[in-house]
């Protein structure tokens, strides 16, 4: 199974979650769990998944981050 990609991403992919941080404020300590979550290397689901860090939310689909979304904002997928 493959893994979530972080690097290397479709400019445009990658043009949207920054837009996606910046809207949505996500602050510096949201990013440092973000990171150490990333670092885990975990397996990336076929379909669409999220992880919720409470007070924002990743989303994506197969091996792709595709956006973040904030504190009750509802997702859809298999909660990683």
């Amino acid at each position: 199974m493959p893994r979530i990609q972080w690097s290397d991403l479709p400019p445009p992919l990658r043009d949207h979650l920054f837009e996606r941080l910046r809207e949505r404020r996500i602050s510096a300590q949201d990013l440092y769990q973000l990171k150490v979550w990333r670092e885990s290397e975990l397996e990336a689901p076929e379909g669409p998944w999220y992880k919720d860090f409470g007070s924002f939310k990743i989303c994506g689909e197969g091996r792709y981050p595709k956006t973040f979304l904030l504190r009750g904002q509802p997702a859809k997928g298999e909660r990683l």
